[in-house]
């Protein structure tokens, strides 16, 4: 039972990126909520199978009290029926910190999942292309894969680079280098061609951090990608519609003085909602009935949404998480916590404009990186063998003539 399960975290963590593209509709939702839904199932009877469950460490801890005061922010809601949907939703997404801790035991595991979430995000670096090439798509400035929003696409892409290049350090089979190497100018092409500037600047650190992280045990092919880097501009340019270029140019602009696309009357609005309840918050899920905004607007903001729906309760529970997370990959070492680092440096990034806590995406790099530092500190001589290829031992004649 426990292979079924694992077999269904990997699907699930390969629909993660691409999940609002296949939609079942009610009352089954998109492919990803499928996907955990049926891995919820399964997980359950392995466990009782195996006996024991694993002890939770203190990131699953933290989540759980996340959790359990949304649930109680229902008793002061503004909006209940929201909360209980918004409820109900956090527990869908915020399921894989526990599933994953539960499930991946070695540091094989860790490369698995990431690489079901790299090859994830191929295909929805594929389907911004198929939407790219649509013949209806001649007017567009942004591009995107179908039900998807291009800021919170060009996260889901942003956060498979750092795995990419952990996955190209620690696989050895041609077909999962070949999938890491592959996403670098697939995954920052969809990016560009999403015109989101947030998605952009976050990419522009993972690309950056990525180089160092892959240019020691891969000097010469990054010193090919550095001489491909003028010819890879120019196909750029060629390719990418001028509207959707002007947009990103627009970028300086926006940081020196302007409304970052309305967010700041957002964030104003959201502001007053705090106020109003800065302790408990008004109920989770309430931020835009709160603040009196469109049916179709949110926070923008992750520390402002959380400070609203749960207020200074949930938010110290939030930063709590990203603490005990960073942490974790502090007690990392050499390329994995550079890899993380940089994961998580996106995720903040992404966090200051959008409202990344109702994303699987998220909760998911938490898990990973709560299973990387607790592999981390159970076998630290197995986890460097994985993840640095410049310290695994070099065959010789001779022991080739003993392994034969």
């Amino acid at each position: 039972m426990r292979r079924i399960a694992w077999a269904l975290l990997l699907i699930f963590a390969f629909t993660v990126p691409w999940e609002d593209s296949l939609d079942f509709d009610a009352p089954l939702g998109n492919v990803a909520r499928v996907a955990g839904l049926l891995l919820m199932l399964a997980i359950v009877p392995a466990i009782l199978q195996a006996g024991r469950i694993r002890t939770p460490g203190v990131v699953q801890w933290l989540v759980l009290a996340l959790f359990l005061w949304f649930c109680c922010s229902y008793f002061w809601s503004v909006d209940a029926a929201t909360t209980i949907e918004s409820v109900r939703a956090y527990a869908q997404v915020m399921m894989s910190v526990w599933v994953i801790w539960e499930l991946a035991e070695k540091p094989e595991d860790l490369r698995d999942v990431m690489g079901a979430y790299v090859a994830g995000s191929w295909v929805l670096a594929a389907l911004t292309f198929a939407n790219y090439a649509s013949p209806n798509s001649a007017d567009q400035v942004r591009f995107v894969a179908e039900g998807q929003d291009p800021n919170d696409m060009a996260r889901f892409l942003n956060l498979g680079f750092p795995m990419a290049a952990l996955l190209l350090r620690s696989e050895r089979r041609w077909w999962g280098r070949a999938l890491a190497l592959g996403y670098f100018p697939l995954g920052l092409a969809s990016v560009v061609l999403t015109a989101s500037r947030s998605g952009v600047v976050a990419a522009s650190f993972a690309i950056l951090g990525c180089g160092f992280l892959i240019v020691r045990p891969y000097a010469r092919a990054i010193l090919g990608a550095l001489a491909a880097l003028p010819a890879t501009a120019f196909v750029f340019w060629l390719m990418v519609p001028r509207e959707t270029i002007a947009r990103i140019a627009t970028i300086p602009e926006q940081l020196m003085g302007g409304d970052l696309n309305q967010r700041i009357n957002i964030w104003a609005a959201g502001w007053q909602a705090f106020a109003h309840a800065p302790l408990l918050g008004s109920g989770a899920g309430s931020f835009v009935a709160a603040s009196r905004l469109a049916q179709s607007d949110t926070a923008h903001n992750t520390a402002l949404s959380l400070a609203v729906e749960g207020g200074l309760v949930a938010l110290a529970l939030a930063v709590g998480i990203v603490i005990a997370a960073s942490r974790r990959v502090l007690l990392m070492g050499g390329a994995l916590r550079i890899g993380f680092g940089i994961a998580l440096i996106v995720a903040i990034v992404s966090s200051i404009v959008a409202t990344v806590h109702g994303s699987r995406s998220t909760w998911l790099l938490l898990a990973l990186i709560a299973v990387a530092s607790r592999l981390t500190l159970e076998s630290p001589a197995t986890m460097a063998l994985q993840f640095e290829p410049e310290s695994r031992p070099i065959a010789t004649p001779r022991t080739a003539e003993i392994v034969v």
